[in-house]
């Protein structure tokens, strides 16, 4: 008698080796879904359109990445990343000594694609979740921002020669890197009509950003060492 044929439970399905192009495929469904979503927005694009651009199946989307909205959450990682990786953070942090300077450096790699005619299709997506989170956002905080902040709330303490959770040290790494944030995401229009001298000067407006961060935890780091912030208890002793 003949076995019945059974179908493979989803785990075997999922266990499948991907075929030979796959990471192309992947990264190609990645890139395409990018654009599309800087343009349309997360609520207007369509696996439709992402696959027709890709020149892929319809099914890709699926395969390569599980669903639509997975495929968003590595959109947003990847908008993230092309504004600063962590790698790129690791790298600055070892190249130089004083903190100063690692900062400077920071921040100058992070305004250097503001100078583009042309950013990269990160930065509109980015702007588009600023301006309305989706309910992807908490994975974007934990698996982009939160490795990042952990890397530079270090070198703002060095700064500032204050424990790691101090309270101003967190406020001191929105003061600073905020503004270059904002700097990035703004449209390039702002500038051009509102702000002419601040569009036509890069090097003059980074060196006035510096001095005007520096002096800011300069101030922070005088006001917070003499005297603790109202309400803050340390979490745990400075190692020795």
């Amino acid at each position: 008698m003949p076995t019945a044929s059974r179908k493979k439970s989803p785990a075997a399905r999922t266990a499948r080796a991907p075929r030979p192009d796959g990471t192309a495929t992947r990264a190609l469904l990645l890139q395409t879904a990018g654009q599309v979503f800087a343009e349309r927005g997360y609520a207007d694009a369509t696996s439709k359109e992402i696959c027709e651009r890709a020149g892929t199946p319809m099914a890709s989307i699926n395969y390569h990445f599980g669903s639509r909205e997975a495929l968003y959450e590595e959109v947003l990682i990847e908008a993230h990343r092309q504004i600063v990786s962590v790698d790129e953070l690791v790298e600055m942090t070892r190249a130089l000594g004083d903190p100063r300077d690692k900062l400077r450096a920071l921040l100058g790699h992070m305004l250097a694609p503001s100078s583009r005619e042309s950013a990269p299709w990160g930065f509109r997506v980015m702007l588009r979740e600023v301006m309305s989170p989706g309910a992807l956002a908490p994975a974007l905080v934990e698996k982009a921002v939160k490795p990042k902040a952990k890397l530079l709330l270090g070198l703002i303490a060095q700064i500032l020669e204050l424990p790691l959770d101090h309270p101003a040290v967190q406020r001191a790494l929105v003061f600073s890197v905020l503004p270059c944030i904002v700097m990035l995401v703004a449209p390039k229009e702002i500038p051009r009509k509102v702000l002419p001298a601040m569009a036509k000067d890069g090097e003059g407006m980074f060196e006035d950003l510096m001095r005007y961060v520096l002096a800011g935890l300069e101030a922070l780091a005088k006001a917070h060492r003499a005297a603790p912030s109202p309400g803050w208890k340390r979490d745990k002793p400075d190692p020795v």
